[in-house]
């Protein structure tokens, strides 16, 4: 099977709009955005997604010229403003103070024009991993849970009182905690306890569930040489997570609106840890629609020009294997 890189996964319309964007026209955007409403899941998702595409041409800039007054045009400039001061943070910008600043402003304006939109909040989240020493106030929060450092955690309120359990916004948190440098630096085990804390709440339906298998993978991307790793998949407290997260999440969504980095996420978690039917109900799930992580970061030496995929495609097949010689199910479909 061929597999599709595409990070709109199943959601058709998304993938319409994202090759407009980058053609240079905004109205089917502008058209998506109006129909997703206050679907705060999708409206978060998407409105992420398009500013990675817009992010490189002023396709949202003219927009805005056109429409003045229209507030998803003003969200999405807040959106690629942050998306470009998180590329400068990357690329170690000298302006990256300036264009984390424009995007604060920006995000700021939005949020008192639209108090009830928990996008806004959001970007004041991301744009929290710039600020690596702390410097400012609001990133040095003590949260709720005293097994964890301090960080935006009034800004992840802000988010949860418009939309508990934002998927974006905690992994935004996540990223900060990364991304700390320091006598501030986040221990790996500090990651381990923000993603089990946030499993422990149980939240029935939402993918914040796979946290802890995101925290392992970061574990492995800082061990890349332990030969042993791939086994942690397969203990009882690891796999207790990775199954929750099936049942709890995955059998109780639609994946037309599951992330096409948290199927194969879990996809691979399930199989790693022998997981074999319920890793290949997911892959049934996903159908064509691949994501290069975590494949990339765990192939251990898979043969092939792209060892990641090489092992997506072994686990997949093994996955379907057993499943049609174990058991007569009806698979599930988006």
């Amino acid at each position: 099977m061929r597999l599709v890189y595409h990070p709109a996964g199943h959601d058709d319309e998304l993938r319409v709009a994202l090759v407009e964007l980058q053609a240079g026209r905004w109205k089917t955007a502008r058209e998506l955005l109006l129909d997703t409403g206050t679907h705060w899941t999708l409206r978060t998702s998407r409105t992420q997604l398009l500013a990675v595409a817009a992010a490189r041409s002023d396709v949202v800039g003219v927009w805005l010229a056109e429409e003045p007054g229209s507030y998803d045009a003003q969200l999405m400039g807040v959106r690629v403003a942050v998306e470009r001061a998180l590329r400068a943070h990357r690329q170690e910008h000298p302006q990256t103070l300036e264009f984390e600043m424009r995007a604060r402003r920006e995000a700021l304006l939005a949020a008192r024009r639209a108090p009830h939109d928990p996008v806004p909040w959001v970007c004041l989240v991301a744009l929290a991993q710039i600020d690596t020493r702390q410097l400012r106030h609001e990133h040095r929060m003590r949260p709720a849970e005293p097994m964890l450092p301090v960080g935006p955690w009034g800004l992840l309120y802000e988010v949860n009182q418009r939309d508990p359990y934002n998927r974006e916004a905690y992994h935004r948190v996540q990223q900060f905690l990364l991304a700390l440098e320091g006598p501030r630096a986040a221990s790996l085990a500090a990651i381990f306890d923000f993603g089990r804390w946030i499993a422990s709440q149980r939240p029935v339906g939402s993918p914040l569930l796979l946290l802890p298998a995101y925290a392992q993978i970061e574990q492995r991307r800082r061990s890349r040489a332990d030969p042993l790793w791939r086994r942690q998949w397969a203990q009882e407290s690891t796999l207790d997570y990775t199954l929750n997260a099936f049942h709890d999440w995955f059998q109780k969504t639609t994946v037309s609106q599951c992330s096409v980095a948290d199927l194969n996420l879990l996809a691979y978690a399930l199989w790693a840890g022998h997981q074999y039917l319920e890793a290949a109900e997911v892959f049934e799930a996903m159908g064509p629609y691949a994501a290069r992580e975590p494949w990339t970061s765990v192939h251990e030496g898979a043969a092939g020009p792209d060892p990641g995929e090489t092992l997506l495609l072994r686990a997949r097949a093994e996955s379907l294997s057993f499943a049609r010689t174990h058991r007569p199910r009806t698979g599930r479909h988006p």
